[in-house]
């Protein structure tokens, strides 16, 4: 059979991008001979050769790709006669491979083999839509942050590391090393010699203004001081890993510094959004998940037709896989990681802050679930809630959920009796 363009369409492509060229294939509507050829990577070449594509064909035009952002896309975004496809790079890789048993791989064949699943499979792709400038920002913003955050701890992982070494105590000191005053404290005093010189006064000075004004806290840390005992009296061990220290505390400081600028801009856009009450409303949210939850479900109300949808294409719903008489079930790996993060650390904050949440993680862990699972399954049951919440654009109402599980005999209310009676 031969593959037919949709006739919506008066021509369709498909792009194999790379770093500094793109391989791409085009078939017209009606025809069933395919064109070959390579784009440049520069804003001009591409910005040409769409030009020429609608100077031939007029619109609109078809684009498949494995990419959904990125400088190729945001260029083709530019021309309202361009529709983009996206399509996984598993999804095209498991397709040549049908084909192609030896695993020969050739960027033109790429490109066919895009345009090939676009022509034989158009219900399969569903066509890349552009959100809202605000919301395509804001989901930027929380991405570029979450990146940032997870510099912070590769790079406090490595400052406790590099502590050990010859200077512990900073450790015992501080219970959080993400911390503004953790890094002015190693720079005031990057050795264990340089804090036992400090006067008492300095040291209090210090630890007041940076708001650290609990007594008991600030005595326990001078005596602390006082007490301590060097790990190791070498130079050749304490000058060179004092140097490291200090660098890394001027890198995390700048971090911090940016997550503060992050975090203020996220505020700024998010608050601008119509559905971010919504979102801020929901227990255990706060001014970081909020924004995060909201660019999960998004402002297209017609992105999904049913929870269970956004349940897995999260990863948070599990796999059943079936062979014959065995049956097993594992968690998603093929998904959008930080979207997955962001419903598990929601439904992790939820679990002090709501009865039927608490509830419903102690009844997991009471079956044998670890932790994780536990925390995994507490967010599969959030996200038919808020799914519910955001498609009727109603609030979140502790009560009116618990009144629902009244009224359908949830053996759940038990559990959460049980934990009003506790707290």
């Amino acid at each position: 059979m031969k593959p037919q363009s949709n006739p919506s369409f008066t021509a369709c492509v498909g792009i194999d991008w790379a770093d500094k060229k793109h391989d791409f294939c085009l078939q017209a509507a009606g025809s069933d001979q395919r064109v070959f050829g390579t784009i440049d990577h520069s804003p001009e070449s591409i910005m040409q050769w769409v030009c020429s594509l609608h100077d031939r064909f007029g619109g609109p035009i078809a684009i498949c790709l494995e990419l959904a952002k990125g400088p190729l896309v945001y260029v083709l975004q530019r021309y309202d006669f361009i529709v983009i496809f996206p399509v996984h790079p598993s999804t095209l890789a498991k397709y040549r491979d049908a084909f192609v048993p030896s695993h020969a791989k050739d960027d033109p064949t790429d490109a066919e083999m895009a345009l090939d699943i676009m022509l034989r499979h158009p219900d399969k792709l569903q066509p890349l839509k552009l959100q809202s400038v605000a919301m395509r920002t804001l989901t930027a913003l929380v991405e570029e942050r979450r990146d940032l955050i997870d510099s912070i701890v590769g790079l406090t992982n490595r400052l406790t590391s590099t502590l050990k070494q010859y200077y512990p105590q900073a450790l015992d000191w501080f219970e959080h090393r993400d911390t503004l005053i953790f890094c002015d404290f190693l720079s005031h005093w990057p050795t264990l010699k340089h804090v036992k010189r400090a006067r008492r006064s300095t040291l209090e000075s210090f630890f007041r203004e940076h708001k650290a004004n609990r007594t008991y806290l600030v005595e326990e840390r001078i005596q602390g001081i006082r007490d301590a005992t060097a790990l190791t009296e070498d130079e050749s061990v304490i000058r060179p890993n004092q140097m490291a220290v200090q660098a890394m505390v001027e890198q995390l400081r700048v971090l911090l510094q940016a997550i503060g600028r992050f975090d203020a801009e996220i505020d700024a856009v998010g608050k601008t959004m119509p559905d971010y009450g919504l979102f801020a409303a929901l227990p255990g949210a706060g001014h970081i998940l909020a924004p995060r939850l909201l660019v999960a479900f998004g402002e297209d109300r017609d992105r999904y037709t049913n929870a269970a949808q956004i349940q897995s294409y999260s990863g948070v719903a599990p796999v059943v896989e079936r062979s014959g008489n065995k049956c097993w079930v594992h968690w998603r790996i093929a998904c959008p990681t930080f979207l997955r993060q962001t419903f598990v650390e929601w439904a992790g904050s939820t679990i002090p802050r709501s009865y039927w949440a608490e509830a419903y993680y102690r009844q997991q862990r009471a079956k044998g679930c670890s932790h994780r699972v536990a925390v995994r399954a507490l967010a599969f049951k959030w996200i038919r809630i808020v799914y519910r919440c955001w498609k009727t654009r109603t609030p979140y109402d502790e009560s009116v959920y618990l009144k629902s599980l009244k009224r359908r005999g949830s053996p759940l209310l038990a559990s959460v009796a049980e934990a009003a009676i506790m707290t």
